[in-house]
């Protein structure tokens, strides 16, 4: 249609697609794919509805109304959808309700009566760019929805169409998520540690500051104090990002020997990690308690990350010293650590409760589209182990049990996939040669993985990248800068560990505390 096509060459494209549909097992492999979670099953379904490719009842209705609901019910209810789709939740619920009204009078009466509020709701919420959490999947979802059901002039519409046409690639296409600003710059300084150019520090210290959220978030109903993976106006502070831009605020704070400029920055990042933390122990993404949902129950990785920071704070917060005559523990001080302590060791506790039987621990976020089932334990497996590794517990036995499978996993060539016998990255084997360095720099498999990575730097492959994110969503992206941040934090272990002193890890916890 774009370059001037019949009705008769777009009938042809859309019967194209009903047999590649059809081919592909139809609604039932669809639904199969994506399980209980409907944030993606139902939007694809009510696009290929909106196409003419299926029938608008094979699309599961959405409880649009539900978004009149103050926030703070929303657990309590149960949403169909991940915390962070409200969006998709009005817009894909209205569309499916615009062309297919509920038999049941009294349903039908209060979705008719919601339409309106709901819509309020929606405009609302929608960032000043028009971009629904700066991702394209999500915008286009809604925006279709909307002009689905005659109106393409509504203000949320027409804003998310003009962020989709700015986001386009010269190349014609469009990426899923626009920009990865603060989780890449978080991870960059964490890498280069002591090596980041002095004069780089201040600058990115206060951009960092800048992107901290200061305000309740109007559609997750997040607390002031977490950060986001953009500096765009559609991210959504989660138990990722704040606890990479607490590691990272950290490092740059000390390195300027102020413990003054970033702290109620720091402090702040801590609260809302410390509100974030579930019942069992983990962290969730996005909100506390949901825990039905991926995004929404605690993962393994997310947990990690959070202990990361919790524990780097605690042993600076308080001072803390390792107890006389343990191996392994700190001194409290006073009421204020029992928090805090509590958080961290209830953390570790999650994660020997989650550990697989062979070791390995799996990831929420990130898969690997060769991998069974999707899934990246090699990702998993790593991020955990560095928790370990952090809070001085690397000689506990979930921490040895998991460097095993770790070691196990790497393939003959010395790198490292997603899982045992996929093809090695330079993604997976860089994480991977990180932890092993660190717990074993002498050992076979650390030093086969660091002469893998060389092996790349020297035939110009380094930056090379393999898809990875998201598998419980099927959503594969790359990120160009993966590579060379994961592969400089690696060989950076490597010298360290290499040092004729290399640094000691002090401190550490012992669950000696009444919780």
């Amino acid at each position: 249609l774009v370059r001037g096509g019949t009705k008769d060459e777009y009938r042809s494209v859309i019967d194209e697609a009903a047999r590649y549909i059809e081919r592909a097992g139809g609604v039932a492999a669809l639904v199969r794919r994506y399980g209980k979670d409907r944030t993606f099953s139902i939007p694809i379904l009510t696009h290929c509805a909106l196409a003419g490719l299926l029938n608008w009842k094979d699309v599961r209705p959405l409880p649009f109304e539900l978004a009149c609901l103050p926030a703070r019910f929303y657990k309590t209810v149960r949403l169909p959808v991940v915390s962070y789709a409200l969006p998709a939740l009005i817009a894909i619920g209205q569309v499916r309700h615009h062309f297919r009204k509920p038999r049941n009078p009294l349903v039908r009466m209060i979705r008719r009566l919601a339409a309106r509020r709901s819509l309020n709701v929606l405009e609302r919420i929608q960032p000043s760019n028009g971009g629904f959490l700066e991702a394209t999947p999500l915008t286009s979802f809604v925006t279709m929805s909307l002009a689905g059901m005659g109106l393409a002039e509504h203000p949320v519409a027409r804003r998310g169409s003009e962020f989709l046409i700015a986001s386009v690639r010269p190349n014609g296409s469009w990426p899923i998520d626009t920009n990865l600003a603060t989780w890449v710059t978080t991870l960059a300084v964490k890498a280069l540690g002591e090596d980041l150019a002095p004069e780089a520090r201040a600058p990115i210290l206060r951009w960092l500051l800048d992107q901290q959220y200061r305000e309740v978030h109007p559609y997750t109903n997040a607390a002031p104090g977490g950060w986001a993976w953009t500096d765009l106006p559609g991210g959504v502070p989660d138990a990722d990002d704040t606890p990479g831009a607490l590691l990272a605020v950290m490092e740059l704070v000390e390195s300027r020997d102020s413990r003054v400029e970033g702290r109620e920055a720091i402090s702040a990042g801590v609260r809302w990690l410390l509100d974030l933390q579930n019942r069992d122990g983990g962290w969730p993404t996005f909100c506390r308690g949901w825990g039905a949902l991926p995004f929404d129950r605690s993962g393994p990785d997310l947990t990690a990350h959070a202990l990361r920071a919790l524990v780097r704070w605690f042993e600076g917060e308080f001072d803390i010293v390792p107890q006389a005559g343990l191996k392994c523990g700190w001194s409290l001080p006073d009421q204020r650590s029992w928090r805090p302590y509590r958080a961290i060791v209830n953390g570790f506790h999650y994660l020997e409760r989650v550990q697989r039987p062979d070791g390995s621990w799996l990831p929420l976020w990130f898969g690997n589209q060769y991998a069974p089932n999707d899934e990246n334990p090699t990702y998993g497996t790593a991020r955990v182990l560095a928790a370990y590794r952090d809070a001085g517990r690397s000689d506990t036995r979930p921490a040895r049990k998991g460097l095993e499978w770790l070691k196990h996993a790497q393939n003959a060539d010395g790198g490292w996939g997603g899982a045992p016998g996929v093809p090695s990255s330079v993604e997976e084997t860089a994480l991977a040669t990180d932890i092993v360095v660190s717990f074993e720099p002498h050992s076979e498999a650390a030093q086969r993985g660091i002469a893998w990575l060389l092996e790349r730097i020297e035939a110009g492959t380094i930056a090379e990248t393999c898809p990875i994110g998201f598998y419980f969503a099927k959503l594969w992206y790359f990120e160009r800068l993966y590579p060379l941040i994961f592969t400089v934090s690696a060989l950076r272990r490597a010298i360290e560990s290499a040092a004729p002193n290399p640094p000691a890890r002090t401190g550490g916890l012992q669950d000696t505390h009444p919780r």
